[in-house]
């Protein structure tokens, strides 16, 4: 029995006495690379995970869209509701039955800003995604009418992951980026949050009452800025800078969202602490090789793109990282687990189970 295999049953047996008697909500994905499940497929893209390694330890052993070896981040989000991993909106796929479940919209490459990613070609900015929700909704409407449809996205999980490209290609993509040369860091940081402020208050306005925001890991550790922007192979420290000023500015504005919509709306998922104890103590989880990316090349495979002649490690779960930016499969496993603990080292305000709780 293969390790997804394993995942899998595991997880729907841990909650099939929730979901005995009703359907799991339904998930609406949003954001990058880190949760898409192959929206870029479909486009004129450079960023784009559809090509062999991608996809080794998915149950066909073939390239989904998904920037990992196997499942993702989001896909297990939804395997902890017992919901099997729902389609990218752009698929073909995505018609009755399974509209209902729910839909990704992730796009790899986006940032907050529109000017992230522009070197990535035709990408799904938040702008483009948000129309898409509307007309997922639409679709959905016209299946169980509008009244079932707003409860179907109101009692749903929004899950979004965004603001990692606005600093790895954008602000650091160069040593000297447009961007950097008109903002401090913490100017810059402060710039795209007041941004995200407004991404985050349109999910309210298009019916979302449950909003579940990753926030950074640690884009220091990240392979790709080890190998090009540290010496010796610790942490970046800029980016690591990078990312707690967003952490910081993201708890500020989640909490005033809250109070703005008088409700428990959204929740953060901790993903710096989470990534930094997985990085810092992989032995703990069984895991022998936290520097190094298992599909790249040059130091800690950080540099180029995973591709059939990259290097490739044997066990993909022994490493935390997958390729250049992204985590393997087992570590996004081990990475939800602590979303789901309940711990508010990992998920605040409230844990993800209040959330799903609270009246809508």
């Amino acid at each position: 029995m293969d390790f997804y295999t394993v995942s899998l049953v595991a997880v729907l047996v841990s909650v099939c006495v929730t979901t005995a008697d009703a359907a799991p909500p339904a998930q609406l994905v949003f954001g990058d690379s880190l949760v898409d499940t192959g929206n870029n497929n479909y486009l004129v893209a450079i960023a784009r995970a559809d090509r062999s390694p991608y996809g080794i330890d998915f149950p066909s052993r073939l390239p989904t869209g998904r920037f990992c070896n196997g499942l993702n981040i989001a896909d297990f989000i939804g395997l902890k509701f017992g919901s099997q991993p729902v389609l990218p909106y752009l698929d073909p796929s995505l018609q009755g039955q399974e509209l209902l479940r729910g839909a990704n919209f992730a796009s790899a490459g986006i940032g907050i800003l529109n000017d992230t990613g522009l070197q990535f070609g035709q990408i799904i900015r938040m702008d483009e995604q948000f129309e898409f929700f509307q007309k997922y909704q639409d679709r959905v409407a016209s299946i169980i009418g509008r009244n079932a449809t707003n409860k179907l996205v109101a009692e749903g999980l929004v899950s979004i992951a965004l603001g990692g490209n606005d600093y790895v290609n954008n602000y650091f993509l160069l040593p000297v980026t447009l961007r950097s040369l008109q903002f401090s860091l913490p100017a810059y940081t402060n710039f795209i949050i007041s941004e995200f402020e407004k991404i985050l208050a349109r999910f309210y306005e298009l019916g979302a009452r449950r909003v579940l925001v990753l926030s950074s890991g640690p884009l220091g550790c990240i392979p790709m800025e080890r190998a090009t922007s540290s010496l010796n192979g610790d942490c970046a420290q800029r980016p690591q800078q990078a990312a707690k000023l967003f952490n910081k500015g993201l708890n500020i504005i989640v909490n005033r969202l809250n109070r703005r919509f008088s409700a428990q709306i959204y929740t953060i998922t901790k993903m710096f602490p989470a990534m930094m104890d997985l990085y810092t103590n992989p032995q703990l989880y069984g895991i022998g090789d936290a520097k190094d990316a298992c599909c790249g090349q040059g130091p800690y495979n950080g540099l180029g793109l995973c591709t059939s002649l990259s290097l490739l490690c044997p066990d993909r779960g022994n490493n935390v990282w997958w390729d250049q930016f992204h985590p393997t499969e087992r570590a996004a496993r081990i990475i939800v687990d602590k979303f789901f603990s309940g711990s508010p080292s990992y998920v605040g305000p409230v844990s993800i189970q209040d959330l799903m709780k609270l009246d809508v």
